[in-house]
């Protein structure tokens, strides 16, 4: 099967720069570093030790950021190297390390062995860590032939995923039993990776339940905060196509009782925001976009966040957050978004009944009395209008449980990988 990948693959190399150009004029790539997907590396990589991550998206970024901290502090650490898959997580990384002479950030090659080679041949990484469930053969099989280390930290094998690895067995089993170490995110990653050739599993828990400790950067502007301190504020998060309507329908329903309703919606996707305005706006309720915050008034009814890493300021002036790709029966099979950061910042969760993906964290949570389940707009509104009634401040008990939690599985994690260093 590895054959036939790797021929595939390569047969993809001559058409992979025309392929990037077209995701760059459709704004897909970044218009200056989309070359580095093709092993085209302007970075020194400088002596040492060098500590290399990989994530894919927004989501691994943002849970591997107490992890880089770590790395940033442990002084056998010369370099720090971290790629990452899509223009939103290269940016969010890009930024917030650029003043960080020890961190780099880049953009991972595509999975052709050529262009693994020269990646490989530039960094000669002294320790591989791949996030979540980054699972590339060229690349894993590359490092496992230069006999560097390879880690595999949070590994979310989901059940979806599982069932294809499976109907080739053989060539997972090749895959798999490369790496080092897994550190499985769940019990159930922990049973797939076993089953799929795994050998050395271990568990602590969900990363994503750690923390950047004294993160200062939850201020939204002032002058905005100051027009909507006196009205009823709530957030729909990482919401998908029709629940952004589902959660119009609440806010309008709301506001038949609670005039200063105030309803955030932060897309999964950002770049749907315009989309999304054009919808809502069919429900007869004035709408603004986050990149025109001084717009927002007393008579408007919602705002929809059109960045990325903007979350966290939203989730801290918000009470109650609704976590969306749970009310998407189409997407039954990968369903739910992490509602680990809303729930840290000591917000009630509302999520609908469809949440595969992170059912184990769902789990835990509802122990915590933090979470509830919604079926439609209308238990949505009456769950909300029930939370506006109590009007109790953020429990601030269950934020320092949860962070106690997710230091405990960030040391534990550290203490793993420290034994590669």
């Amino acid at each position: 099967m590895y054959y036939w990948y790797r021929f595939f693959t390569y047969l993809f190399y001559p058409f992979a720069p025309i392929y990037l150009y077209f995701r760059k004029i459709r704004k897909k790539e970044d218009s200056l570093r989309y070359k580095e997907k093709l092993s085209k590396i302007n970075i020194e990589r400088g002596d040492g030790f060098l500590v290399w991550l990989h994530v894919a998206s927004v989501g691994e970024a943002m849970s591997i950021l107490p992890l880089i901290e770590s790395c940033i502090k442990e002084k056998k650490i010369n370099r720090i190297l971290i790629t990452s898959i899509t223009l939103s997580s290269g940016k969010i990384l890009e930024n917030r390390y650029k003043n960080n002479n020890k961190v780099n950030h880049q953009f991972l090659p595509f999975d052709i062995a050529v262009l693994i080679n020269k990646f490989l041949d530039h960094w000669k990484p002294n320790l591989s860590i791949l996030i979540d469930s980054e699972i590339w053969p060229n690349l894993i099989l590359k490092i496992s032939e230069r006999k560097i280390p390879l880690l595999l930290v949070n590994a979310r094998i989901t059940k979806k995923s599982f069932d294809r690895w499976r109907l080739f067995k053989n060539f997972a089993r090749e895959i798999f039993e490369k790496f080092d170490l897994c550190i499985a995110s769940n019990k159930d990653s922990e049973n797939f990776l076993k089953i799929l050739g795994s050998k050395n599993i271990k568990n602590y828990g969900n990363l994503k339940y750690s923390n950047i400790q004294n993160d200062s950067k939850l201020e939204l502007d002032s002058n905005f905060l100051n027009k909507i301190k006196n009205r009823n504020v709530w957030c729909a998060a990482s919401t998908h196509p029709n629940e952004e309507t589902i959660c119009g329908e609440a806010h309008l329903k709301i506001k038949k009782n609670y005039k200063n309703i105030f309803t955030i919606i932060i897309p999964r996707h950002i770049n749907r925001a315009e989309t999304i305005l054009k919808e809502l706006s069919k429900l007869n309720v004035k709408v603004v976009l986050s990149s025109e915050l001084n717009k927002v008034n007393v008579n408007t009814d919602i705002l929809i966040v059109n960045s990325y890493g903007e979350a966290r300021k939203f989730f801290n002036i918000s009470k109650n957050v609704f976590l969306g790709k749970s009310l998407v029966k189409s997407l039954i099979k990968d369903s739910g978004q992490n509602p680990i950061e809303a729930a840290r910042l000591g917000c009630k969760i509302f999520h609908g009944p469809y949440v595969s993906n992170f059912a184990e964290i769902y789990s835990y949570l509802n122990e915590l009395k933090v979470t509830k389940t919604i079926n439609d707009s209308k238990e949505l509104e009456l769950s909300l209008v029930e939370e506006f009634k109590k009007n109790e401040p953020k429990n601030q008990e269950i934020t320092l449980k949860i962070e106690n939690y997710g230091q405990n599985i960030l040391n534990s994690v550290i203490a793993e990988i420290k034994e590669y260093i």
